[in-house]
């Protein structure tokens, strides 16, 4: 499994690319590799606001269904529109062509509230 040094990562499985005034999610390998087979992401309309923590759309699997958990607070401007019709992006390049949206950040400061690449692989061995 892949988890990218430049990325910050959330305890709810999301990863966080840093870029300036705002940040690219997506989820990471680990939870794709949970979910399996994925279907259908439904993502949020552009212009949605979420604190952190909120809940900002579901993944379905052929497996399961999972939550999308806002990983800091924000305004989202874009979402990848190609996993409509290739939600299997996800799978094959979650860090990649699998992103979700990307967000106007509220407050610059709860990204030092988020994980490191070591500091989130903690938590899975954790978990496993």
């Amino acid at each position: 499994m892949e988890f990218p040094e430049n990325l910050l990562y959330s305890e709810d499985h999301e990863w966080v690319r840093n870029e300036g005034s705002f940040v690219t999610i997506g989820i990471t390998d680990y939870a794709q590799s949970q979910l399996k087979d994925i279907v259908y992401v439904d993502l949020p309309e552009i212009g949605s606001e979420f604190q952190k923590g909120g809940d900002m759309g579901v993944v379905e699997s052929v497996k399961t269904v999972a939550d999308i958990f806002s990983p800091v607070a924000g305004k989202v401007i874009e979402k990848n529109l190609e996993l409509k019709d290739h939600p299997e992006f996800i799978n094959t390049d979650p860090y990649g062509t699998g992103w979700l949206l990307r967000m106007e950040l509220k407050e610059k400061e709860e990204l030092k509230g988020l994980l490191s690449s070591k500091a989130y692989q903690g938590t899975l061995s954790e978990e496993t």
